[in-house]
Order: C-alpha cells, then structure tokens, then sequence
C-alpha cells in the first residue's frame, strides 16, 4: 500500500486503519492453524470437531467418551519440537564476545529468544522479531530485541520470501497506563495528561461506532480493538509511503542531500546548488487508539530507514504458510487412536462379558447394582445355586494379537519418515550394527532438517544486519 504523503487528514489516518484491520483479517486463517498446531504441540490432541451418528458437534474426545473409550494421547510432536530446538542450541554459533552485536546479544539473551523463536516457527512457521532502541530514565539509550506473538502482528499479503514486498506492518499492544505515557508522551505532561483523558473516556460504545464509520465488524475482529486483563490497546501502523522530495548537489561542498518538495523555491536561489525533483520511500509510523484516535505519528528514526520488525514466513508458497507440525498431525491422531483402541481391547479382553441368567439375580438386587459390582476390580456377587438353573457364566477371549502392535511400529516409522527427525537426530541407541552407517543416518537427518535450519538462519542474518545498523 503505497501513500502519496498528502496534508494529514483524518481520512487518511483512517484508511491506513482500515487496511490495517484488513490485514489482521486476511490472517485469521493463519491464527486459526496456528492454535490447532499448538494444541497439539503441548497435549490437547482430542480437540479437532467431529460429527457422531445422529450428527451432534463435538470433540474427537468427547465422542470416544461416547462410545467407552478412553482417549489415550503419545504426544511425539513434543518430542520433536524440543530435538529439533536442541540440536539448533548445540549447533548455535556464539558471537564474539569483543563485538557490539555481542553486548546486544548478551543484554538481550539472544540464545533464548532465538530459541523460542525456532519453536514458535516450527509450530506456526512464523518467525517474528522487534529491534527497537528504549532507553530508561537516567540511562542510555539501548537495543532492545523481543519476539512478538503472531497473534498481535498484522502485514499485508506476502509473496515474496524475503518480504522484501512489505508495504503495512504493524503490532497489537496491549500496555497499562504507565507503560502507555512512557511511550506515546515521551516526558510532555500535557499529552500525556491528553492520552490519560483519551483512555479514562474509553467504552465499548464508541469502538462499536467507529468501527461502523470505518466499515468494520467490531464483533468478529473483536480481538483486533478490544485489549485484555483491562489494558490500554494501542494499535501500531508502519506504512511505506511516497513523497515528493528535492536532490540537492552543492558544487562548492560536494555534498548530496535531500529535501522536502517545500524546499524547491529556498534551494533555487542558491547558484552554487543544483536540484532535481525526485519521489522518495519513506517508512512512516502511526500509533492509533481502538477509537481512531491518533496517538503519536513520526518516520523511520534509524539509520536503516525501514520499520522494526524481522519476519520470516515459512514456506510462503502463494502467500500461503504451511508449518512443520502441520505433516505430522495426521500421523500423530492415527497413533493415538490406535493407542486408545488397543487399551480398550485389552481392557475388554481381561474382563469379558458376563451372562448373568435372569433368575440367578439375588433377591432385592437390580440389573444395575449387578452391573456395578461386576465392573469393580474387587467386586463380590452373590449367587444361590440351586438345581437345574444357570449359573452366570463368564465369556472372554484373547483379541489383544490383531495387528495393533504392527500398525502402532508403522505409524511411528511413518512419523520419523515424515518428520524427517530420525532416532539417530535424537540420539537413539544405534539400529546398525556398523558406526559409519550410524553415522551416515545422522548425515541423512540433518540434511532433512538442513531447509528449516538454513532458512531460520536468514531469518537471524537478517535480525543482525539491522541490529547492526542502528548501532552503527
């Protein structure tokens, strides 16, 4: 979205939110994938809806439960994020502790960050960092580096890997009023006492009329206006706009400079300096309340000149993003089923059922008193025996060898095949009898991890390169 620089108008500023919420939309599907691979990644893997018989909603759990299965979950996804994050912590290259990018990777603990980021990418296949410059009262100013979650960054559709086609970027924050006067105010008491008024005024109505004016539904991107925990929402735009601007060459200093499209009548009066007219890209910054009020606005501050953020989206085939985790989920539901159907074979196979004759039922017992004195692993049922009558007679059979053991063996072979994190990656005792072809296996895993790897590490060249500009 590239904007002609006109006189700020409240039309403007609005459009840019508009597009901006528009953004954040165009990624619900994206969050929606995200938080089903999180689930599994962390143990819910019961979660997904499924229809019964009678055609009821509800959980793949819930409709075990109906059926009396118990819901078994083998969480191997777990286990293959926390090899693949520690294979990249053994292989982290350490920065040297002389340079400046060392002091920022210290103060910020880049290898945690790092780390965290890797196992967010694996999960969502987003990659989000923020480099900005703060400083605290008394102290200097610093770099400071932080992860953002994908669930408060918004940017316009990608094609390109590199991003290099990025035209709105911009963050959700969620901040108290302290956090909030730091920032927007920057020690003017009256705008911070203007920013104070602005939030103690705040309520649901007036973000359900704005919301209207600017043509969205405040209902179903609920999560894009409202803030949580009761703090101050604050919506943060970056947009590359376009301005007319004027090259300036001084003969006399041999200097190049650029200015402002105002500054063509000042610069033509000075002979020893030659202009052109030019259109320049500019990074501009604007900070909104939920309302559409403008909180703060000011270009690029760095000497790299774009906006703060590193993004890394993975593969991003047809603006599309398809994680890691996402192959394997299919694997890792057929293993817990089979899991789940195994255990409930063994469990009916050791218990049988029971034929109970209808006259064998003691005096004053119900159907369900026997039944509940059956099914205890201790249970005592009485029984008077007498002549010429039926006694309850147990059935049970051995069902447990039908080839589930075979097909749980498969599906895990399947799910290393799959995920390309082989025994050998996670340090397995060796399956070969020969160290070479140990070795060789080893090779084989890291080369089917080596896209992920590589591509991360662009990711963080690219987090340093502009690290590096700003302290410079």
């Amino acid at each position: 979205m590239i904007i002609m620089k006109t006189p700020t108008t409240i039309e403007q500023h609005s459009r840019v939110l508009r597009a901006a919420y528009q953004a954040w939309m165009n990624a619900a599907g994206l969050r929606q994938a995200r938080l089903r691979n999180k689930r599994f990644t962390y143990g819910d893997q019961w979660g997904d809806l499924v229809k019964d018989s009678q055609g009821r909603t509800m959980t793949e759990g819930e409709h075990l439960a109906s059926q009396g299965c118990e819901s078994i979950t083998n969480n191997l996804i777990r286990q293959l994020v926390k090899t693949i994050v520690g294979r990249f912590r053994n292989q982290y290259i350490k920065y040297d502790d002389e340079t400046p990018l060392a002091q920022v990777s210290q103060a910020n603990e880049l290898d945690e960050l790092d780390s965290r980021a890797l196992e967010e990418f694996l999960i969502s296949g987003c990659c989000i960092q923020r480099i900005d410059t703060c400083h605290e009262p008394g102290e200097h100013e610093h770099v400071r580096v932080d992860n953002v979650n994908v669930n408060k960054l918004f940017v316009n559709t990608l094609g390109d890997t590199r991003a290099w086609d990025c035209e709105l970027i911009g963050q959700l924050h969620d901040l108290n009023i302290a956090q909030l006067l730091r920032r927007i105010a920057r020690g003017n008491q009256r705008k911070a006492a203007w920013v104070r008024r602005l939030y103690t005024d705040m309520a649901d109505n007036r973000i359900t009329d704005f919301t209207s004016r600017l043509g969205a539904d405040s209902q179903l991107g609920s999560d894009f206006w409202h803030a949580s925990d009761g703090k101050c929402r604050a919506i943060e735009v970056w947009t590359l706009e376009s301005r007319e601007v004027i090259v300036c060459h001084n003969r006399h200093e041999g200097k190049l400079t650029v200015e402002p499209a105002s500054a063509w009548q000042r610069m033509k009066n000075k002979p020893e300096i030659s202009t052109q007219w030019d259109i320049a890209t500019v990074w501009h910054c604007r900070w909104f309340t939920p309302m559409g009020d403008l909180l703060d606005e000011y270009d690029s501050p760095w000497e790299h000149g774009s906006h703060p953020f590193i993004i890394k989206l993975y593969p991003l085939t047809d603006g599309e993003v398809h994680a890691v985790i996402e192959d394997i989920i299919d694997t890792q539901k057929h293993v817990n089923r089979m899991i789940s159907l195994l255990d409930q074979v063994m469990r009916s196979s050791a218990k049988g059922v029971l034929l109970f004759p209808e006259t064998a039922l003691p005096d004053g017992w119900t159907w369900e008193d026997a039944k509940r004195c059956w099914s205890s692993a201790n249970g005592l049922l009485p029984y008077n025996p007498r002549y010429g009558e039926a006694k309850p007679e147990q059935i049970s059979a051995n069902n447990s060898n039908f080839g589930a053991y075979q097909m749980i063996e498969l599906q895990m072979k399947l799910f290393e095949e799959i995920s390309g994190v082989s025994g050998a990656l996670q340090g397995r005792n060796p399956t070969v009898d020969s160290a070479n072809a140990y070795q060789l296996q080893s090779e084989n895993a890291n080369i089917a991890l080596s896209d992920v790897f590589d591509t991360f590490e662009a990711f963080r060249r690219q987090r340093d390169r502009k690290i590096a500009a700003i302290i410079h």
